[in-house]
Parts: structure tokens; sequence; C-alpha cells
């Protein structure tokens, strides 16, 4: 086989590889939105985030493995990889992500922010009660 047309293919790989980043990407701002709750200019700054990191990771990949060559074949490896991702495993990887993201916000509203609710109820009887008694008692 030519050897050019191996490399072709090599880089082809690489980037379906790259396609299938870009769609793991993806995935992790719609694990961001679906558990937590954003206003809509956070959501707009999200999207111009991926857009950066996509365009970034694409033309870094396309610098390093086609010498800034821009052929059609790697947008359709990238295409390839994206859709092979989001059609197989993408659904998975959110429901595993969403699922740990709750398990982690329960343990620290459970070890965290409740000793911390306590610990402010006691503070404010301690402190602020008295002080509120000794200005209402003149």
């Amino acid at each position: 086989m030519n050897a050019l047309f191996l490399e072709q293919i090599y880089i082809f790989f690489i980037f379906i590889i790259c396609g299938v980043i870009i769609g793991i990407i993806f995935d992790i701002f719609r694990i961001l939105r679906k558990s937590f709750k954003t206003p809509d200019i956070i959501t707009y700054i999200e999207d111009i985030l991926f857009w950066i990191i996509t365009c970034v990771l694409f033309a870094y990949t396309i610098f390093t493995y086609n010498n800034g060559e821009i052929r059609l074949y790697i947008f359709i490896g990238a295409l390839v990889g994206i859709l092979m991702y989001i059609l197989t495993i993408s659904r998975y990887f959110i429901k595993f992500c969403v699922k740990i993201i709750e398990i982690i916000k329960k343990v620290i509203k459970k070890f965290v922010v409740y000793p911390l609710k306590i610990i402010l109820k006691i503070l404010r009887k301690l402190v602020f009660k008295p002080i509120f008694f000794r200005i209402y008692k003149h």
C-alpha cells in the first residue's frame, strides 16, 4: 500500500478520536446543565467556552498531526467520531456522571452544609441572642 494513503488513514483515525473528545466535551457541558441550575447568561458563556475549546482542540490536532493542512477527510473523521460517541456511549456517560454529581451534592449537603447550619444556629443563640437581649433591655 502507498505510504501516503496509510498516513491519511492514520490521520483519519486521529480525527475520529478528536471527534470523540469533542463529543465528551459537549457532554460535560450537558452534564453541568443537568446538574446545576444556571442563569441564561451562564449558559451563553458555557456555549462560547465550548466552541473556543473545540476550535482550539481541532486547530491543535490539525497542526500537530496534519501539518496544518485542511482536508475534507479530517472533517469527515471528526464527524464520524462525534456521531459514534453520541450514538453509543453518550447517554450512559451522562447518566453516570449526573448520578456521581448527585451523590457528591448529597454528601456535601449532609457532611458540610448541615453541620454548618447547626453551628450557625448555635452561634446565633450564643452570640446574637444576648446582644439583642441587652439592646431591648434598656
